[in-house]
This record gives C-alpha cells, sequence and structure tokens, in this order.
C-alpha cells in the first residue's frame, strides 16, 4: 500500500516542488536544449507538472525569464534559450526626438540607443551593436559600434541658402538634425527649391551631417514638384532613362506574318477591353464566341510583353528594378517605357497585336468545361469604359450587349462560387480626385465604386491566374512542382482577430475567430454584409483589413487566403507588373517542355516584387494624402460631419464623411481635462468629466490647419465641448 501511495504522490506531478525549485529546473531544461524551440507542452511534459497550481507557476516564471532575457518566445506558447551574446545586429530607427532604437535581427526586444551612443547611423541603416549591462526595470540600451550597411544616403526637402553656407530642410520623422550644404554642392538650386540630397559624410564631432544636392525637383508648392518629391522621398523614379527608350524605340511595332501563323488566331473573334476611362496601357481584352448548345468560348487575353522584352536586356533589367507601374493621383509612373506600355504592347482597338491567352470553354452555368493556354494573336474591335459597360448592363441595350449579359452572368456565378468557397468580399471605396489640367489643382472629391463591371473583368482575370497557376503548380503522383512565382495571402493573425471581435461588439456585431478557414471567412463575410451602408461600414472594414496579412509574392505556395485558392499567381499585368512577366516567361518554358529554375534566384526576386509594390502603394496613399490636404487648405474655418477614425495617446483622427480627408484633434484642443489613453478599447477617456472619445463615434470639427510639407491636416473640434 506504502509503495502504491509513493507512485500516486510521483505521478501528481511533485506538487510539494517550490518556485525556486522549479526555476532551476527550468533553467536546466533549457540550457539542456538550448538550440531548441520548446512548447509549453513539451516544458509540462518534460518536468512532470501535472498539476494546475504548477502548471500556472511555471507561467509566471517563463514570463519572468522573458523579462530577464534569459529566454525568449519566437512563437506564441513556444520558447528557446536567448543569444546572450553581447553584441548584436539589426536594423537601425532613428527618430527626430533622440530616442532611436535597434531592431535585433534574432526577434528579440529592441534596444535603446541614444543619439550620443548612434554612431551617426541613419534610419534603415544595418548595424552592429554593443550592449551596456543591463539594469533592472530599464530597457535593454546599447551603443552603435559599426554601420554594416547604409539603407539610404539621399533625403528630399527644402533648401535654404543664406549668403555663406545652405541646410536642407526636411519633414522627415527620421532625421533629428537638418543636412548642412557647402556652396560649391548645390548645382544651381534657388532658394525654396525642392531638392534631393546625398548625404556624402557626418563627420565624428559634427552635428550635422554634409550633403551635396544630387537633383533640383522644382520650386516647392508646383505640382509636378511635390509629385517628384513624393516619388524621390520613396527612392522612385520619377524620369525614365533616356538609354532604356532609345532601346525601346529601336523595337519594331510591325508583327512578321511568320509570328502570326505560329500562333493560334484570334482576329475575327469578338474581343474587347473594358478599362478605367482614363487608361492607355490595355493589358487584357476578353473574347467571346457561341459554339454550340449552351456552350461558350471566352478568351482572356494578355499583351505579350515577354515576346518584346528579353530576360537581361536593358529594358527588362530597368523593369525589374522598378517591379511596378506606380499610380499617384494625377500622373502614372510606368514599368516599361511608354512606346511599349502605351502602343506595342497595349490591346488598343483595331490594330492587330500578340497576345498570351488561357482560353475557357464554358456553359451558361459557369461551369469550365475545359481549357488552355496558347500563344495567340488578336484585334480588339471595341474599347469600352467601365461605365460604358455598366450603362449596357443596366440599361440592356448597347453595343454587344448579349455578349456582355452573358459574361456578366458567368461572373456572377463564378464569384458567388468563390464567396461559397469562403473568399472574404472586401470592397473597398477608392478615393479619387477631379484635377485642373493646367495647375494640378484638386478641383472636387469621389469615390471609385466596385460595380458589376468592375466585377465581371475582375472575375475573369480570377479565373485565369488561377487556371495558370494549377497548371504549373498542381502535380500528380507526389512529383515536386517545378519552381512558380505564387501570389499568396497567410491566414489572418489570431490576436488580431480577437482584437476586431472584441472591437465590433461595441457596435453589436459578432464575429467567429475559431473554426475551420471556411468557417472564419464567411463570419467576416457576414460582417462585412452587416456594416454595408452604415455610418460605421468604413470604420468596421478598416479595422477588419488591418486583421488581415499582406498578400505577397512566392516560390513557395501556401494558397490565397482572401480569395479562397489553393493555387493562384498574378499573369493578367504583364505591363504594370513585373512577377507577371516572370510567369509569363516561366510558364512558355515549362510549356515546352523545359527544366526548372534555382528556387533561390526567383524567391530573391519575389520578395523584391513584394517589397516594391509596398512601396509604391505608400508613394500612392502618400500623393492621395497631399491632394486631401491642398483641397482642405482651401476650406479652412469650414466646419465639417466627422467620424473618428483613429484614437492615440496624442490625439484623435477623424475623417470628414463626405469627402474622406483625414486630419488630427490634438490633444490640447480636446478640452480642459487630462485623457487616459485605452488602447485595448480603442478610446480616451478624460479623468475628471469622464468624456470618452471612441473611435467610430461621429463628431463636428472645424479645419484649423494645412500643412502641405508635412501633408497633414489638423482640426478641431466645432462640437459644444
Amino acid at each position: 500500500m506504502g509503495k502504491g501511495k509513493k507512485e500516486k504522490k510521483e505521478k501528481k506531478g511533485g506538487k510539494r516542488m517550490t518556485k525556486k525549485q522549479l526555476v532551476e529546473k527550468l533553467n536546466d531544461l533549457f540550457l539542456l536544449k538550448s538550440d531548441e524551440l520548446i512548447s509549453i507542452k513539451q516544458i509540462y511534459s518534460e518536468l512532470k507538472l501535472n498539476t494546475h497550481p504548477l502548471k500556472m507557476l511555471c507561467l509566471d516564471i517563463i514570463q519572468d525569464l522573458i523579462l530577464d532575457e534569459f529566454i525568449c518566445e519566437p512563437e506564441k506558447n513556444k520558447y528557446k534559450l536567448k543569444n546572450l551574446d553581447q553584441i548584436i545586429t539589426g536594423i537601425f530607427q532613428r527618430t527626430t526626438n533622440g530616442k532611436n532604437s535597434l531592431l535585433p535581427e534574432d526577434g528579440s526586444p529592441a534596444v535603446f540607443i541614444a543619439e550620443r551612443n548612434s554612431a551617426h547611423a541613419m534610419n534603415n541603416d544595418k548595424v552592429r551593436v554593443a550592449l551596456f549591462a543591463k539594469r533592472k526595470n530599464h530597457e535593454r540600451e546599447g551603443e552603435v559600434i559599426e554601420i554594416l550597411e547604409r539603407a539610404n544616403d539621399t533625403f528630399v526637402g527644402k533648401i535654404k541658402i543664406d549668403e555663406n553656407y545652405a541646410f536642407l530642410l526636411t519633414e522627415s520623422r527620421t532625421l533629428a538634425n537638418d543636412i548642412f550644404i557647402p556652396k560649391n554642392r548645390l548645382k544651381n538650386a534657388k532658394n525654396g527649391d525642392k531638392v534631393v540630397v546625398k548625404v556624402i559624410e557626418w563627420p565624428e564631432a559634427a552635428k550635422n551631417p554634409i550633403g551635396e544636392v544630387v537633383d533640383v525637383l522644382g520650386k516647392a508648392g508646383e505640382n509636378t514638384t511635390e509629385m517628384h518629391a513624393i516619388l524621390a522621398e520613396y527612392g522612385l523614379p520619377y524620369v525614365y532613362p533616356e538609354s532604356v527608350e532609345r532601346a525601346a524605340n529601336l523595337i519594331p511595332a510591325e508583327i512578321p506574318a511568320e509570328e502570326i501563323s505560329a500562333r493560334e488566331d484570334f482576329r475575327d473573334v469578338l474581343t474587347f477591353t473594358i478599362d478605367p476611362k482614363d487608361a492607355k496601357d490595355f493589358d487584357d481584352a476578353l473574347s467571346i464566341r457561341k459554339l454550340q448548345d449552351d456552350k461558350w468560348e471566352v478568351g482572356v487575353h494578355i499583351a505579350d510583353v515577354s515576346h518584346y522584352v528579353k530576360e537581361g536586356n536593358a529594358i527588362d533589367k530597368e523593369a525589374f528594378k522598378r517591379a511596378t507601374s506606380v499610380y499617384l493621383v494625377d500622373r502614372t509612373i510606368p514599368m516599361l517605357p511608354e512606346r511599349l506600355c502605351n502602343f506595342i504592347c497595349s490591346l488598343r482597338p483595331d490594330e492587330e497585336k500578340l497576345t498570351y491567352s488561357v482560353i475557357f470553354e464554358m456553359n451558361e452555368k459557369g461551369e469550365v468545361k475545359n481549357s488552355h493556354i496558347a500563344h495567340t494573336v488578336i484585334k480588339s474591335n471595341r474599347r469600352f469604359t467601365y461605365e460604358e459597360v455598366q450603362e449596357i448592363l443596366e440599361s440592356g441595350q448597347g453595343e454587344y450587349v448579349k455578349e456582355l449579359q452573358m459574361l456578366n452572368n458567368m461572373a456572377k456565378i463564378l464569384r458567388q462560387k468563390r464567396m461559397d468557397n469562403g473568399a472574404i468580399n472586401f470592397e473597398r471605396t477608392e478615393v479619387k480626385f477631379e484635377i485642373e489640367e493646367a495647375t494640378g489643382r484638386p478641383l472636387s472629391i469621389y469615390f471609385k465604386e466596385q460595380k458589376d463591371a468592375h466585377k465581371l473583368i475582375e472575375e475573369f482575370m480570377l479565373l485565369a491566374n488561377r487556371t495558370v497557376a494549377e497548371r504549373i503548380g498542381k502535380v500528380k503522383g507526389g512529383a515536386k512542382p517545378k519552381v512558380f512565382p505564387y501570389r499568396i495571402h497567410d491566414l489572418p493573425d489570431p490576436e488580431k482577430l480577437e482584437d476586431l471581435k472584441n472591437f465590433i461588439v461595441k457596435f453589436g456585431y459578432k464575429l467567429k475567430t475559431s473554426g475551420s478557414k471556411k468557417d472564419v471567412s464567411q463570419s467576416l463575410n457576414h460582417l462585412l454584409n452587416d456594416v454595408h451602408g452604415k455610418k460605421e461600414q468604413n470604420l468596421i472594414e478598416t479595422v477588419s483589413l488591418r486583421s488581415m496579412q499582406k498578400a505577397r509574392y512566392s516560390t513557395f505556395n501556401i494558397g490565397h487566403y482572401g480569395l479562397a485558392f489553393e493555387f493562384y499567381t498574378h499573369f493578367t499585368s504583364p505591363i504594370r507588373r513585373y512577377p507577371d512577366l516572370m510567369v509569363h516567361r516561366l510558364l512558355t518554358r515549362y510549356l515546352a517542355g523545359g527544366r526548372t529554375v534555382q528556387q533561390a534566384k526567383y524567391e530573391d526576386m519575389c520578395e523584391h516584387c513584394s517589397e516594391m509594390e509596398q512601396t509604391a502603394a505608400s508613394a500612392e496613399r502618400s500623393s492621395i494624402k497631399y491632394k486631401q490636404v491642398e483641397f482642405m487648405s482651401e476650406r479652412l474655418g469650414q466646419v465639417f460631419d466627422g467620424t473618428i477614425s483613429g484614437i492615440t495617446e496624442w490625439g484623435i483622427y477623424v475623417e470628414i464623411n463626405e469627402n474622406k480627408c483625414e486630419g488630427l484633434v490634438p490633444m490640447r484642443d480636446l478640452g480642459e481635462d487630462c485623457f487616459d489613453f485605452d488602447e485595448k478599447n480603442y478610446r480616451l477617456v478624460g479623468r475628471k468629466r469622464h468624456k470618452t472619445y471612441s473611435l467610430g463615434d461621429p463628431v463636428k470639427i472645424k479645419v484649423a490647419r494645412a500643412n502641405l510639407e508635412k501633408k497633414q491636416l489638423d482640426f478641431t473640434l466645432a462640437d459644444a465641448q
């Protein structure tokens, strides 16, 4: 009996274990498995922690070990012995207030770097840092001992020229000091010009870096100057290299007869393009013809850029560097030279064009009965705008009405199938401007909505992209698929989904955050449908989008969560996206029986394209913000209805309902009270009067200031306080 009792006590996990003993056991376990990632379940099992109190004690100790930086948590509920080196590498983050930091490569917490210990490192530089001894209850601190790689040595700003010297005044939040420019390094810039300056040195004892003007953008405040300044700020090109333009001008527009005879001929099949009214680069066209019974042939024809742009030539190198066309408010900065993107490759009406096509045999129920991929030649019968097609679909009258209605019916069925499979229905409203042509001044703001004409094109492009990805990615019998660039989209961040769930409860909505992928996405769709047309629609859509991961390019296929596709790529826009050009070339190679390519090389190319896509999107947002501030600068003192769109410790952001212009009501203008920032509940709460400002609250604001340099609007509350 005694023996049985003893065994039972041991089985319960040694409940008399003290905190000190458990600390020692945990230390020993992490040191023994120093290179392993250990889950919390493994820890319980290894240390035989079978009782609830011991498990709770273990979790408390683990949090202490993380705070003491003995271990880290690279993944949720998985822990690892921390690298205890005193010299670490990472990315330097500079701020204007001197509170700089290092983001370590190993994912450990940020390290504080005082300005005096920064060694004049610039924002996003890769540096080596020596850690100081850690003080209890203080954040980690260190000093830069070596700058390994400069991230950026050019800055954009306004030049101020005095009698003996000049300075670049930047609005960058990442440079504490203005850049000193010697008089002989001005490149004919005039006082007040916007310029691009390259930092050439930052002497150890000097307060300011020393630079030289590398480009004069023009007079500050002029539209083209400001648009070029936005591009330069993000390191994007604003002119096309003459040598590349010359190479494009040598490409003949005429198509040789032998090229046409080598392709499937669609010149006599009804074909049209549908694009925005101001578009010049027509990437894609649709053809349609009746076969028999309820069968139709639908062709998705894409500009065959790879026929004209050969891998490794001057045009290709420039296109890869850019990786995408950039669409600012009033201009397009194309990926390809104008001769190619707007003329030779663009699928203009009544012109013979070379295309790469996915041809579908479909019935009237929207089912794909057959498909094949082919190099083709087309001759577009008509260039439609979205507005023209929408009018035909709504009125039931107009050119090619029967064919457009058939395509629209098929598109609606395809869309419904996607939604039933768990695709997420994000329909974001785009802000657009009516611009005065001569000056670039914004005259009015309007919103572009997705209507049936847009959705028609979208569904057939999605179908073509998915079909191409499946053709290469889906392999039989356990064979390894060939290397290919996919467009991937990961599952939402579980913590952000929980935050979204807790946030929308305040508005009376629910969200399912557990269960299958399909369950969660369908619950998200219910939410997006429920908020449609409500005053909180834009707000909840924005917070929902923040819970999503960003889509990107990769040769490692994990599927596309948002579209609910196992295989997806970008094939349909090679005039404006480099990954589509990569896909065209590899597809041609593989369909001809070619061997697979080197994965590491193509993964690097995918990463570059993903980064450039994000940079271009940031520049596009910046140009919209600039035009919004310019628009509101003519409305100072006016009162508008708005909605609180952001809550921060320095004030509340308000979006004006009628034009979506966003501005800040600084904390000092919120009335005579001290406010606490409740980050979890997206609100500010007054200590004395308990006045609450919450995300989504309606407010009236008055436009107080419009700072074009900072692209910043300041509002004051017009409501009675």
